[in-house]
This record gives structure tokens, C-alpha cells and sequence, in this order.
């Protein structure tokens, strides 16, 4: 959070007076329309997440009540706000409280989506990278970036990945085995994926949630006249590095709007557009996470007193 508050301070501090006074009036002169057809984006988003999560669910043995698969869904992003990433366990506990699943199955599937997730959002990566190569090449030797510190690091990680693999593999030490034995349920659930019946109906909304993100924030530039007219592919490299900035802090906070204030201005979009696109997205996301969750968070024990 601090982290967060400190980007805040910062985007707000390298400002001068006449931006910020811009960023307020864009902001409240904004058309809502759009930002309410991007909710209802969003929330299409959430239904498929626990749709598709039913599919996972359904290949291990268990049936479980879509209302409860959609409240838990939702619990989990509102933890995310806090702690990036701590609504995954949270969604893996929810689970077993109401339909008694053990929680290392349930977390393994949740792991195994995030496999699939992280593909398809390097996919879009690749894309992004690709359509706008000489910008981003042209802004790192700018800034004098270390390619070479980036291959290093990637070369010891992956390295490092081949030596876990094969400890974990061929290793007869007991901390291995006692370790394999444990998270058994976890490697079940992540490997359900590659066993179930409708394997092509996860990969469909795997595809759909990510579309529903996409869409949604494609959606928002109609919201001022100053985005209205910019091209897909600067759309594209905004979402991308708005979902990096997401994992910087709890829930994008500062962060996200700093991020696409930086793209859209190497783009010719004035810092104080950007940054008000930005709080735009961030602010209307954030408060339909927290409604969502909240609501779910009461829903949840009165829906299921048995």
C-alpha cells in the first residue's frame, strides 16, 4: 500500500498546477456511459472465471453450486486489494468453508488457471511487443537500459528452474518425498486441465475472460474525446503494462494509473489525459471489486446456513 501511496504522491508532486486542475476536469466531464458499459464488461469477466472454474472443479468429482463458485470468485479479488495475489488461498479456503472441497485440490486448480492465464497474457505480450517494437526499443536505449543484465537474469532463472525440476523429480531425500506427498492433491488439481472432458470449453472462457479485460478497457477511451481516437494497438500496450502495474501494488493502487499515463504519453497523449484515463479505469474497477466482494462476503453464510 505504500508503495502505492508513495507512486501517488509522486505522479501528483511532478505535475504542475495547471495538470492537475485538467486531470479533475477531464475526469468529471467524462461520458459514464462508457465507464458503466465496462462494468458490465467486468462482471461478464467474473462470471466466466467461475464458470470456467466449475469445469476444473467438476473433473475431480466435485459439483458445486455456481452461486457459490461467482460469490467466492468475487471474495477472492477483493482480498487482492490488500495483498497481490493472497485472494488465490482466500478463494481455496471460501471453497472448502461452503462446499467442503479439500484445499489443495481447490488451490490446484486455481494454480493451474493462473498457468493458463499467464500464457495467454504472455501471448498478448508478444503481440504488443511485436506491433510496437521500434517504440519500445527506441524508449529503452533512450532511457540506456542493461540488455545484457536481462539476459543474465533470465538465463540463471531458467537454469535455476531445469536444477528444481530435476531435484523434484529423480530426488529420493526425505524433505522431497514428505513435500510430494503433501501437495499430491495440488499437482491433481493443477493437472486437471490437461484430463477433463471439456478441456475446449475452459480454453474457450480462458480466452473469453481475457477478451472481457481487454474489452473493457478498450471501452473506456470513448469515455473522453482526447482517447476516443487512438489505435488498438496503443490500447493494447496500455492493458499490458496496466496489468504489470496491477501486480506492483494492492490492486494497481497508484501504480495503475501512473503506468498508462507513462504509454499513453510516449504516444503524444498529454500526462494529464493519461493519468485521468488511468484513475478512470482504476477508480470505477476498485469500487465494483469492493461492491462485489462485499456483497458476496454477506451473501455467502445466509445462501448457505445449512
Amino acid at each position: 500500500m505504500f508503495i502505492g501511496l508513495g507512486i501517488m504522491y509522486y505522479q501528483y508532486d511532478t505535475m504542475s498546477q495547471e495538470q492537475i486542475e485538467k486531470t479533475k476536469w477531464t475526469f468529471l466531464k467524462a461520458d459514464y456511459f462508457y465507464i458503466f458499459l465496462s462494468l458490465v464488461i467486468s462482471i461478464i469477466g467474473y462470471w466466466s472465471r467461475a464458470y470456467r472454474w466449475k469445469f476444473a472443479l467438476n473433473h475431480l468429482g466435485y459439483t458445486t453450486k455456481f452461486r457459490n463458485d461467482f460469490f467466492t470468485v468475487s471474495v477472492s479479488y477483493l482480498v487482492n486489494l490488500t495483498i497481490p495475489r493472497s485472494g488465490e488461498i482466500t478463494r481455496a479456503i471460501v471453497l472448502k468453508k461452503y462446499e467442503n472441497i479439500p484445499f489443495d485440490k481447490g488451490f490446484g486448480t486455481i494454480v493451474a488457471e493462473r498457468v493458463v492465464d499467464s500464457l495467454i497474457f504472455l501471448f498478448l505480450l508478444c503481440i504488443g511487443f511485436v506491433l510496437q517494437f521500434d517504440k519500445i526499443y527506441q524508449f529503452l536505449l533512450d532511457n540506456h537500459f542493461n540488455f545484457n543484465k536481462i539476459i543474465y537474469v533470465a538465463i540463471t532463472g531458467f537454469l535455476l528452474f531445469i536444477v528444481f525440476i530435476l531435484i523434484w523429480k529423480f530426488s529420493k531425500l526425505n524433505i522431497v518425498l514428505k513435500l510430494k506427498n503433501k501437495f499430491s492433491g495440488l499437482s491433481e488439481g493443477i493437472l486437471s486441465i490437461y484430463k477433463m472432458e471439456k478441456k475446449w470449453a475452459y480454453i474457450f472462457h480462458s480466452f473469453l475472460i481475457w477478451f472481457s479485460y481487454i474489452a473493457m478497457f478498450y471501452i473506456t477511451i470513448f469515455a473522453l474525446p482526447e482517447t476516443a481516437t487512438i489505435g488498438f494497438d496503443v490500447v493494447i500496450m496500455g492493458f499490458i503494462f496496466g496489468t504489470f502495474a496491477i501486480g506492483f501494488s494492492p490492486g494497481g493502487l497508484g501504480a495503475y494509473p501512473y503506468a498508462i499515463a507513462s504509454v499513453f504519453f510516449l504516444y503524444g497523449i498529454p500526462k494529464e489525459i493519461g493519468t485521468a484515463f488511468g484513475y478512470l479505469v482504476w477508480t470505477s474497477q476498485t469500487l465494483l471489486t469492493i461492491v462485489l466482494g462485499i456483497l458476496s462476503y454477506i451473501l455467502l453464510p445466509i445462501l448457505n446456513k445449512k
